[in-house]
């Protein structure tokens, strides 16, 4: 099934509204960018999609296998830097913990899960971008 996402940008800052049809959050650029600093930038929300994805695949192999555990975090950063033909070229370095009485065995294994999880893996996968085409803007019918 594909994805839609659906951005409404507005003039204050960098600010979008972006979503998917059931739920909604906040975008934008910080200060120094001459953002607002109101909600994620978009660098941010990338590091989020991939940590959670972390996290919940720790959460299902867990319950897949029986083994209890409570709380799973995550922490993400990232480091871009070009390298000498100008490509872009991105370091993400990722810790997570998880509460339980589980075997440090259990544990590694469930953080290697978690570092091949779905969005890690389409990530680093390839990708194929589109040229945007023009999106029609938004007609308010009268009564």
């Amino acid at each position: 099934m594909a994805t839609k996402i659906s951005i409404k940008n507005i003039p204050s800052g960098y600010q979008s509204f972006i979503n998917n049809g059931r739920h909604a959050i906040v975008g934008d650029e910080p200060i120094s960018s001459k953002g607002t600093d109101l909600g994620f930038s978009p660098v941010e929300l990338v590091l989020a999609g991939i940590s959670m994805c972390k996290v919940a695949t720790v959460r299902n192999v867990a319950r897949r296998k029986g083994w209890e555990i409570g709380e799973v975090n995550a922490e993400l950063s990232q480091v871009v830097r070009r390298d000498t033909d100008g490509n872009l070229k991105t370091k993400v370095k990722s810790a997570i913990s998880i509460e339980g009485d589980i075997t440090e065995e259990q544990r590694t294994l469930l953080i290697e899960e978690a570092d091949n999880c779905y969005v890690t893996r389409m990530v680093r996968g390839e990708w194929t971008f589109e040229d945007s085409n023009t999106l029609e803007p938004e007609t308010v019918e009268s009564k």
